[in-house]
């Protein structure tokens, strides 16, 4: 007998899930994905080309408030839970529904998900959004290719807009323009652009990992959300956010990750309050005791730090971080903060869809989320700034919007970078490791997983 299943995701996690678990399993029939946290991306098909000879007609999207209709619709057997960056709560509410519907509720491992590679893997995750694993992957891309090493990122997926297309490549800016990717998207791959790191992203990432292993000496995966890797990782770095300590043993899947890690970074040093550092730190010896720790600090770069002197700014922040990843605000934000810039609230500013997330997500601070998942989106944040009275307009998004939005202000753009703290100790472990890596062309990490 066929069991019937319904994945919930997130454009993202889900269709991989299905790729490597549900698109040759004969024993089950998946009728429907839903979807949720992301805008415009329910209503619409998992192509057919990507789904497979047993789904000639795609696979609906459905929105997830209509979890419980579809499980009766379709009389469902089993819904398996495949998204990211949410609380334990979360999950073992929408688990009740499921139950009560009359299905079965499911979680999937590593073992069912991971998949190999015959190149070292390091893996960048994070215990929860906004923890500051874009800075890590820079650092680290960094100190690869400081070896003459040549690393590729390959990036958690973002489909939101055309799911046929199965493998994605960024190099150049052209390329996004290629892909028509969303400010989201941009957000991730620009800064690997911008530091001639070559990025792939898609829908298959069985595909993309075969192209991606022929490219490069060493695969740097950098998680989006708090998600757990797709591939087997060498080296798992788990990046940790005091300032949301609940989140480390209290999200899913970060607490996952937070247990699995190899090196766990506590980041944000400087922004920290002690206390919640040393906590961070007794958590980790009694959770992970075999973890190596690390601490960095974020530390504010502006490209005009000039323009921002007693300024008053609109902080415009990298959307994810301070949507559902549940931050008020973030580099932008502190940046501007550091030289004495007056934060102008947008909210009364705001205008259409951009007023939706404000009222979805009251606890955002006095900052503009960077959003712009369809052209109407994309051209109410352009309505917003240009409505906005104030002198500059602080990027803290990594995405340059300018190119893509007409903005008529100064602009500055800022960032953190990584910086460790007491020593360079992931440094130095990577430049060990990597070294006997490039010297004797075997595969020196520890865990043998991929051999």
């Amino acid at each position: 007998m066929i069991r019937k299943a319904i994945i919930l995701g997130a454009a993202g996690r889900d269709f991989h899930n299905f790729n490597v678990y549900f698109k040759n399993n004969r024993q089950v029939k998946v009728v429907a994905f839903t979807a949720t946290q992301i805008p415009y991306i329910s209503n619409r098909n998992y192509p057919a080309n990507m789904a497979g000879q047993r789904y000639p007609r795609g696979i609906p999207i459905f929105d997830e408030k209509q979890l419980v209709e579809l499980i009766g619709k379709y009389d469902v057997d089993d819904v398996y839970f495949s998204y990211s960056d949410v609380s334990h709560e979360c999950v073992m509410h929408l688990a009740s529904k499921v139950l009560t519907s009359g299905a079965s509720f499911h979680l999937l491992g590593q073992k069912d998900t991971m998949l190999k590679s015959k190149k070292p893997v390091i893996s960048i995750v994070a215990t929860r959004t906004g923890a500051g694993k874009s800075t890590i992957a820079r650092y680290i891309s960094s100190i690869i290719k400081s070896l003459d090493m040549k690393p590729i990122a390959i990036r958690h997926p973002m489909p939101y807009g055309d799911l046929s297309i199965p493998i994605q490549r960024f190099e150049k800016y052209e390329d996004l323009e290629k892909y028509h990717v969303t400010i989201e998207e941009r957000e991730e791959y620009e800064q690997h652009i911008e530091t001639g790191t070559v990025t792939y992203a898609g829908v298959d990432y069985h595909r993309i990992l075969r192209v991606a292993e022929k490219a490069g000496d060493v695969i740097l995966w950098d998680g989006g959300n708090n998600d757990m890797p797709f591939y087997y990782p060498d080296l798992n770095i788990c990046v940790t956010d005091p300032l949301r300590l609940n989140d480390v043993l209290g999200s899913y899947p970060g607490e996952a990750n937070f247990l699995a890690a190899d090196i766990i970074v506590i980041n944000k040093i400087n922004i920290s309050p002690k206390e919640q550092v040393d906590e961070l730190v007794r958590l980790t010896k009694k959770e992970n005791p075999k973890a190596l720790v690390v601490k960095t600090n974020s530390v504010g770069i502006a490209d005009n730090p000039k323009l921002l002197e007693g300024k008053k700014v609109l902080v415009v922040e990298d959307g994810p971080t301070v949507t559902h990843g549940g931050l008020p605000d973030a580099a932008g934000a502190f940046i501007s903060r550091k030289y004495h810039a007056e934060l102008v609230d947008p909210r009364s500013y705001a205008v259409g869809s951009i007023i939706d997330i404000y009222r979805k997500y009251p606890h955002i601070g006095t900052v503009l989320p960077a959003l712009g998942y369809n052209y109407k989106q994309l051209k109410d944040l352009e309505k917003t700034i240009t409505r906005v009275k104030c002198d500059v307009v602080v990027l803290g998004t990594p995405c340059n919007i300018s190119r893509i939005i007409k903005i008529e202000k100064p602009i500055v753009r800022v960032r953190f970078e990584a910086k460790e703290v007491d020593g360079d100790k992931l440094k130095e472990k990577l430049i060990s490791i990597l070294t006997k890596l490039r010297d004797h062309g075997k595969n020196p990490f520890s865990k043998k997983t991929n051999n």
